[in-house]
């Protein structure tokens, strides 16, 4: 386990939540890219495989906490994305 693997886990993952409840509040997905979420989502899938066959260590927690935390954010995302065009 690595220190600054961890901090920086720990630091995307204060972020997520930020970023879902502005989502949430903003209601909308102008400026938001699904593909953008769709690479974080790979990044946080190639960890959670390494550390599945390399490394098992207590960080996986945080690799699937924030893979949750992207996957929340992309279904809000389409859901906003969806009531946009269903109602323009």
């Amino acid at each position: 386990m690595s220190i600054f693997e961890t901090i920086m886990l720990a630091c995307f993952g204060m972020a997520w939540p930020v970023n879902i409840m502005k989502t949430v509040r903003s209601k909308t997905a102008r400026g938001r890219s699904l593909m953008f979420q769709a690479i974080i989502l790979v990044g946080y899938i190639s960890g959670i495989i390494h550390k599945l066959l390399y490394s098992l260590d207590i960080v996986l927690f945080l690799y699937c906490l924030n893979f949750v935390m992207v996957g929340i954010d992309g279904a809000l995302l389409l859901y906003y994305k969806r009531k946009e065009a269903c109602c323009s």
